[in-house]
């Protein structure tokens, strides 16, 4: 199983860092909603267009042929602030109320971003596309189940010491 073609190239899909923007420096500044928005869907489009390929053997009739599937790349908030060529913490400042860089104008269309990914993530884990245990974690799916005691106490833990103290006759008063 190879990334490459047969001529030795990188299949397409594969190459994510292709989507940050050339060069050191200073990142964009979105004026607006409508630009950070634009940003936004030109990476879902990116997306949509690069899948990640599959190598899966195929064996007909005594040989084995390999092919490229193509399976669905998660839509994740990583891979957008790399194709804005802003950090996460940037992304998460701008959203964030009393962060220095808090931008009230963005909250909006930050909250519609991460719908649209929480939306992608989920539905592909629901169909199988995706590894349902990992979207599942990273959206905050988990089941948690919490044991406690009696009566909702806590649980009661007890030594081998402890056991076999109950299980010991109770001497009757008075005795030695």
């Amino acid at each position: 199983m190879t990334d490459r073609d047969a001529a030795g190239r990188f299949i397409p899909g594969n190459r994510i860092w292709e989507l940050a923007p050339p060069g050191p420096g200073r990142p964009p500044t979105f004026a607006g909603p409508e630009e950070l928005w634009a940003a936004a869907v030109a990476y879902f489009e990116w997306v949509e267009v690069n899948p990640l390929h599959e190598a899966k053997a195929f064996p007909y009739e005594g040989k084995v042929t390999l092919e490229n599937l193509p399976r669905m790349r998660a839509m994740t908030i990583g891979g957008l602030c790399l194709s804005m060529g802003i950090s996460t913490e940037t992304w998460r400042g701008w959203k964030t109320e009393g962060h220095e860089l808090h931008r009230p104008d963005l909250v909006e269309i930050i909250g519609r971003v991460e719908a649209v990914i929480w939306e992608n993530k989920f539905t592909g884990a629901a169909a199988d596309l995706l590894n349902a245990n990992i979207i599942a974690r990273d959206l905050g799916l988990s089941e948690k189940k919490e044991v406690t005691g009696a009566n909702g106490g806590p649980v009661e833990v007890k030594t081998l010491a402890d056991f076999y103290a109950d299980l010991a006759p109770n001497p009757e008063p008075g005795a030695t």
